[in-house]
């Protein structure tokens, strides 16, 4: 492994760190902006990297909060990690709305699904509008972040810095 896949690694779970400490108020305490950093990493490098990123993300944000969810947050850190990689490999093939709209969808309705079966109905209908917020909040400032990164990037290129 290259030093600059660690230094991005160890970025993304630092700014998953400091995003999971940014909530969204829900019945489970770790809904927060810890999958934006798994978002950048996966548009604008490696979709490996960026589902890696997600999956261990979410762990680090669930052992902030205690793990509400136990074992299940093991589960939910495969699902980013799946939600991720359709994401990056959407977005690196040009389909950007639809990227963010499926990591938006997959996210905030579909990996929840599982939760009816395995805990109650009651528990999916509270958790989507909280996982709505937080998908769509983290994809805007992933989607933000990497429009500023090129944009200064370029800039950089231009000057030959």
């Amino acid at each position: 492994m290259t030093s600059k896949k660690i230094v991005w690694f160890a970025l993304g779970f630092a700014f998953t760190v400091i995003g999971s400490l940014i909530k969204i108020p829900a019945i489970v305490g770790s809904v927060g902006l810890d999958a934006f950093p798994s978002l950048v990493i996966a548009s604008l490098f490696s979709v490996g990297m960026g589902g890696i990123v997600a999956g261990v993300g979410h762990l680090l944000s669930a052992l902030l909060t205690g793990f509400p969810l136990g074992p299940f947050h093991l589960f939910i850190a495969f699902e980013m990690t799946f939600c991720v990689l359709i994401y990056g490999y959407l977005y690196q093939a040009g389909k950007k709305k639809l990227a963010a709209f499926m990591f938006w969808i997959g996210n905030a309705i579909i990996s929840p699904i599982p939760f009816i079966f395995l805990l109650n109905w009651s528990f999916f209908i509270a958790m989507i509008p909280s996982l709505m917020i937080g998908a769509a909040i983290n994809i805007a400032v992933a989607l933000l972040f990497v429009r500023v990164f090129q944009e200064r990037l370029s800039r950089v290129i231009k000057r030959g810095d």
